[in-house]
């Protein structure tokens, strides 16, 4: 027979693992993001390293004629990377916090501790840094449709 105890112990089992699926939901929206973030960025590196070989195969005579064409490029590639970049580090932060938030709850009701404040803290923080890494993605986009508009204009006129 089943104690009263261990009925008690079962259901707050119960209601904590109900309590964290939320936070894991929400980690693995921040693992599809970081996939993006980064598949985004190797883009970019591998642009950046072609345009540093195209650089170093030309000759010195046409080096010098598209050098500054070269140079606002590679400019324009690295503020994307480190935009990208701020925006993995940001989106890496939220997965932590949601981490943090889920082995909190857990451990506040193992150890008997009122961490609601505690809680709250940390999701306002993951989701100040979640919005963060959208804004980032947005000007990543922004910047990827004003090259791509630019370079249009330039065929056509």
């Amino acid at each position: 027979m089943i104690s009263p105890d261990t009925n008690n112990l079962v259901s707050t089992i119960s209601s904590l693992i109900q309590l964290s699926v939320a936070p894991v939901f929400l980690l693995a929206g921040v693992a599809g993001l970081l996939n993006v973030f980064i598949g985004r960025l190797t883009r970019i590196i591998d642009k950046l390293e072609k345009l540093d070989s195209f650089v170093n195969s030309q000759e010195k005579r046409e080096k010098e004629y598209s050098q500054e064409k070269i140079t606002k490029r590679r400019n324009f590639l690295v503020m994307r990377m480190q935009n990208t970049n701020l925006a993995i580090f940001f989106c890496t932060s939220t997965g932590l916090m949601v981490a943090l938030v889920i082995f909190t709850i857990f451990f506040s009701e193992l150890f008997s501790f009122n961490a609601s404040t505690f809680v709250s803290i940390l999701f306002i923080l993951a989701m100040t840094s979640l919005i963060i890494a959208l804004l980032l993605f947005l000007k990543e986009i922004y910047f990827t449709t004003s090259y791509i508009k630019t370079k249009k204009e330039n065929i056509f006129s």
